[in-house]
C-alpha cells in the first residue's frame, strides 16, 4: 500500500500558493470604499454641470470636496491596479509578457493616480479666494 497514492498526495504541492486573501481582502475594501465616493461624485457632478467654471474652482477649493476627489482618485486607482493585476497573473501565461505587463500595469496606475491628485491639489491649494457655495 505504500505505493497507493491518495488524492491528498497527488494534489500536495499543486493547490493555493496561499498568498491571494490578501489582495483578494484589498480589493473588496477598496471596492467597498468606492461605493459612498462614487454616489458623491455622480450627485457632485450633476450638481456642478450647473455651473459655471470659477464656480466649480471654487467648488474644489472647498476642503472637504478636494479631500474627497483626492480619495476617490487614489482609491480608484489603487484598486484598478489589483484587479488588473490579478487578470494579468491568471491569464497571462508566459513568464516575461506577465513581468512586463505587471511593470506597466504599476507605472499607468502610478502615474495615472499620482497626476490626478497633483491636478486636484493644484487646484485645490491655489491661490484663488475662497468662497462658500
Amino acid at each position: 500500500m505504500s505505493g497507493y497514492r491518495t488524492p491528498l498526495k497527488r494534489a500536495r504541492g499543486l493547490g493555493a500558493a496561499h498568498h491571494g486573501a490578501g489582495h483578494w481582502i484589498g480589493e473588496r475594501v477598496s471596492s467597498i470604499a468606492l461605493v459612498p465616493l462614487s454616489l458623491w461624485a455622480v450627485f457632485a457632478a450633476l450638481k456642478l454641470a450647473l455651473y459655471d467654471y470659477d464656480s466649480a474652482l471654487t467648488w474644489v477649493h472647498e476642503p472637504l470636496n478636494a479631500v474627497l476627489l483626492v480619495l476617490l482618485f487614489a482609491v480608484s486607482f489603487i484598486h484598478m491596479h489589483s484587479g488588473l493585476r490579478v487578470v494579468v497573473e491568471d491569464y497571462i501565461h508566459k513568464p516575461f509578457s506577465k513581468a512586463a505587463l505587471l511593470i506597466l500595469n504599476l507605472f499607468v496606475c502610478g502615474l495615472g493616480g499620482g497626476l490626478a491628485i497633483f491636478a486636484i491639489l493644484r487646484v485645490a491649494l491655489s491661490g484663488a479666494p475662497y468662497v462658500s457655495l
